[in-house]
């Protein structure tokens, strides 16, 4: 008897096309390297990121519109239609160039340099360089002030052309005075103007001084040796003064170092011929400022400054051009006469920072 042979049925998957697709997103997210939880924060951060754009550049195209719409009624500014609280004014004053100056030397030639200052204060001076030889100089120079408001009607400025001259008095050739109440301030003045003759009720002559500078880098030695001074103000009410001089040296606003010359006696002309020197690193000679100060001694009261004059790295005029020549000459003395200028001038230029000294205590505050 042949056994007959049992058929079980046997179940075959069957594939449904439809099921793929969501089975797709999950092996693909298994071939990736990381972590299921990593996977979702970067995508997190990459739709965040998408939508902080979108949103910048919404807000970014808005404001632009903005500012467009806005800008339309501003865009013509009448200067004068402003009225700020600003307490000061800004005066830009450009020397650009001179013609037909008069002769001055003997050659037919003169060394013009242009004298910068504003009346009645008078607190900054400014010197453009020399040009040597030439009646037609080209300076192309700008001096800034800043003037209190209030002040602008009773200032003027005052331009004065002179002729340089080392070892003596230095010539004017003529000036030009500007009221500032005149001044149109919306518009930008460039004329050329004549020359007229200097004021006869300028500020009074205080006098000369002639002095030499030497200065010795590898010894870090700075000599000045006061000669001699001329046509000083009168003091006393005989008509003449007790003039000597004081050397100061002043770094980082401070006064620093200083000597003084003997007293002459009853002398508008003065001749000291002394000499003093100063310990002053080559450091120290770009920072320091000299002070040279003429005073008329009193035994009865107080000293009074006739006039002084101050040289450094940050002066101008024949007092920088003294200082630079003393520099680039390093070991050679190096002499030169000045005109002196009133000490309420120079001490508000240096603007020094007074200390005083507490008894006991022995400090400075």
């Amino acid at each position: 008897m042949t056994p007959r042979p049992s058929v079980k049925p046997t179940k075959t998957p069957h594939t449904n096309t439809t099921t793929a697709a969501p089975g797709f997103l999950p092996s693909l997210l298994d071939r990736i390297p990381l972590p299921r939880w990593a996977i979702y924060a970067i995508f997190a951060a990459i739709v965040l990121l998408i939508l902080i754009c979108v949103i910048c550049c919404c807000v970014k195209c808005c404001c632009k519109g903005k500012k467009k719409r806005k800008k339309k009624p501003d865009e013509k500014i009448n200067m004068k239609g402003i009225s700020g609280t600003t307490t000061t004014a800004l005066l830009t004053v450009g020397i650009k160039e001179a013609a037909a100056l008069k002769a001055m030397d003997s050659g037919g030639t003169s060394d013009p340099y242009v004298k910068v200052y504003i009346l009645p204060n008078k607190s900054k001076t400014f010197e453009t360089k020399v040009f040597r030889k030439t009646l037609n100089p080209v300076f192309n120079e700008n001096f800034k002030y800043q003037i209190p408001q209030k002040e602008l009607t009773e200032s003027t400025l005052v331009m004065q052309v002179y002729d340089f001259n080392r070892f003596s008095k230095h010539d004017i050739i003529g000036e030009i005075r500007l009221n500032l109440s005149t001044v149109d301030w919306n518009h930008v003045i460039e004329e050329w103007r004549d020359l007229s003759e200097a004021s006869k009720h300028e500020q009074e002559h205080l006098g000369e001084i002639c002095f030499s500078l030497r200065y010795v880098p590898t010894s870090s030695k700075l000599t000045v040796i006061i000669l001699e001074a001329k046509n000083l103000k009168k003091m006393d009410q005989v008509g003449s003064s007790d003039p000597y001089v004081k050397v100061q040296l002043i770094l980082e606003k401070k006064k620093w170092k200083k000597k003084k010359t003997s007293v002459k006696k009853r002398t508008l002309n003065p001749y000291f011929n002394e000499s003093f020197t100063f310990d002053v690193s080559f450091e120290q000679i770009q920072k320091v400022q000299l002070v040279i100060s003429v005073w008329d001694h009193d035994k009865m009261s107080r000293n009074d400054a006739i006039g002084k004059i101050y040289l450094g790295c940050d002066a101008t005029g024949n007092q920088l051009r003294h200082w630079a020549d003393m520099l680039s000459n390093p070991r050679k003395p190096v002499a030169q006469w000045h005109t002196l200028l009133s000490a309420e001038q120079v001490d508000t230029t240096l603007a020094l920072k007074h200390t005083l000294k507490i008894p006991f205590t022995n400090k400075n505050f």
